[in-house]
Parts: C-alpha cells; sequence; structure tokens
C-alpha cells in the first residue's frame, strides 16, 4: 500500500537516492529542499505522486511554516525522514546566533517531529539521521556560547538527535516509531567530500536502509533504538544516550531554546 512520506535534504545525496527508491514503488513522495528551481527538477525526475516545500531549516520560523503547509495538505503522514544535514558552511553562526549544525541537525528535525505527530499515528515511523561521530554535548555550544570545529559541532549534533530520539520514544509508547540511524560511515555524499576529502562509499547503502526502516515489519517494534548500518545491526549508541540525566538536560535545553526563539518571533 502506498505511503505518504515525507523526506527532508530530498535534494540531493541520501535524501534523493531514498526518494528515487520510493518514488519507484509508487508512494507519495512529500519532497523537502532550501532551493525551488533544484526541488522542481527532483520531482520532474522522480515523477509520479509528489509535492514540493521549500523551507530552509536553518530558521527556525521555516520549520514551522514548513510544518503548517505540510498539515495544510495532508491530514495524514505515515513515515517522516529527518535526513536534512550540515557539517561545513561558510557562516556556521545563525542568525539566532546559534552555531548552524546544532540548529539544522538537531533542533529543526526536533521541532518538525513535534509539530507533525498530530498527524501520524501508531503505525508511523519518524526516522532521525544519525551518525558514527557522536560526541558528548557541550550545553554552551548548543546555547550558541562557545564555538566548536565543524567536526566537534558535526558529532555533537548527531548525538544531539540520537538522544532526544531515544527520549521523545519514550514519551510516546503508542506513538509513532522513532529510530535513530547511522546510515553508514564515509558515504559519498557532500558533507564526506567536504569532510575527508574522499569520495566515499554507493549512497544507496544508505537509502537502501532508510527505506527498510521505512516500510518493512522488521523495523515496527524498535521505537528508541538506535540502528548502526556500519554493522547491520541495531547497536549502542554513545553512552551519552544512555544517560538518562544527560538525555535530559539535552531535551530540555532543546525545548527551551526553540521556546526562546518562536516567542521573540511572535
Amino acid at each position: 500500500m502506498a505511503k505518504t512520506i515525507l523526506i527532508t535534504g530530498s535534494t540531493d545525496g541520501i535524501g534523493f537516492e531514498t526518494a528515487k527508491l520510493l518514488a519507484a514503488e509508487g508512494h507519495h513522495l512529500l519532497l523537502h529542499g532550501r532551493n525551488k528551481g533544484k526541488l522542481e527538477a527532483t520531482a520532474r525526475i522522480l515523477g509520479g505522486q509528489s509535492d514540493q516545500f521549500v523551507a530552509d531549516l536553518a530558521h527556525i520560523q521555516d520549520v514551522e511554516m514548513l510544518a503548517r503547509a505540510v498539515a495544510a495538505k495532508h491530514e495524514h503522514i505515515d513515515v517522516l525522514i529527518n535526513n536534512a544535514g550540515v557539517y561545513k558552511a561558510e557562516n556556521t553562526v545563525t542568525q539566532d546566533g546559534l552555531d548552524l549544525r546544532f540548529v539544522v541537525n538537531t533542533l529543526a528535525p526536533y521541532l518538525l517531529t513535534k509539530r507533525l505527530l498530530p498527524l501520524m499515528d501508531g503505525e508511523g515511523r519518524v526516522i532521525n539521521l544519525s551518525s558514527a561521530a557522536q560526541a558528548p554535548v557541550n550545553l554552551s555550544a548548543m546555547r550558541g556560547q562557545t564555538r566548536l570545529s565543524d567536526m566537534e559541532a558535526y558529532a555533537q549534533s548527531k548525538l544531539a538527535i540520537t538522544m532526544w530520539s531515544r527520549h521523545l520514544a519514550e514519551q510516546l509508547p503508542t506513538g509513532p516509531g522513532i529510530i535513530a540511524v547511522n546510515p553508514g560511515s564515509l558515504l559519498a555524499s557532500k558533507m564526506v567530500k567536504e569532510g575527508f576529502g574522499v569520495e566515499g562509499n554507493d549512497l544507496a547503502i544508505g537509502a537502501d536502509i532508510l527505506r527498510r526502516i521505512a516500510l518493512e515489519d522488521e523495523f515496527s517494534q524498535s521505537s528508541g533504538k538506535y540502528f548502526d548500518n556500519d554493522a547491520g545491526q541495531f547497536g549502542r549508541p554513545h553512552p551519552d544516550a544512555l544517560d538518562q540525566a544527560k538525555v535530559h538536560a539535552v531535551t530540555e535545553l532543546i525545548e527551551q531554546i526553540l521556546a526562546d526563539i518562536l516567542k521573540a518571533q511572535h
């Protein structure tokens, strides 16, 4: 049966490859990107049924607009794949004074997930892109008060999304399944080229696991778990993701930062 699936960052990399797999199976895709022209070109390449949504996830108000736009067109979605991510940029400080990596890789997917949960049921799935690179979260850096190197910011933002995936899954025992996944190390994405200067492994490795988690029954009872595609199985994330006090501190700070930004915008 065709499902309605939102993929953030679906105009290139793993997002695009995953969209190709899902479009070929006849699912209704909700494509997201920052660039309208690129998004329209992606929809043409994919064919089939899709809607396009333009939003810059570095801006929290854009995340709010994206959630509203999706809800205005769809009463129900089956799968949310929080794929969009950033490693390096010319300017890594957002208009809100935060590190771009924490905003795009951690805060935006958290807010989008929270806003779209009412459109999802217990059969739904939220898939959060984590990474093999996970490092202890510096709360001061997440607040924008401490500057980090590209790798530090990226690895911390990826542990943070892994932490809140687990936390939110525990809060929603009958809600959609929430799974964090390392889609595979050193895949041939723009981020890997920027970060490591290598071409990387076949993106299909990452696309295939995202498709499987989105659709296959084997993942129906896996909410709150972390799938390590390097090992091809569920594994243990960074120890901090299993530390209730640290998970609570990170999730509480995410809520606080988002509340402050949204309050300032009204």
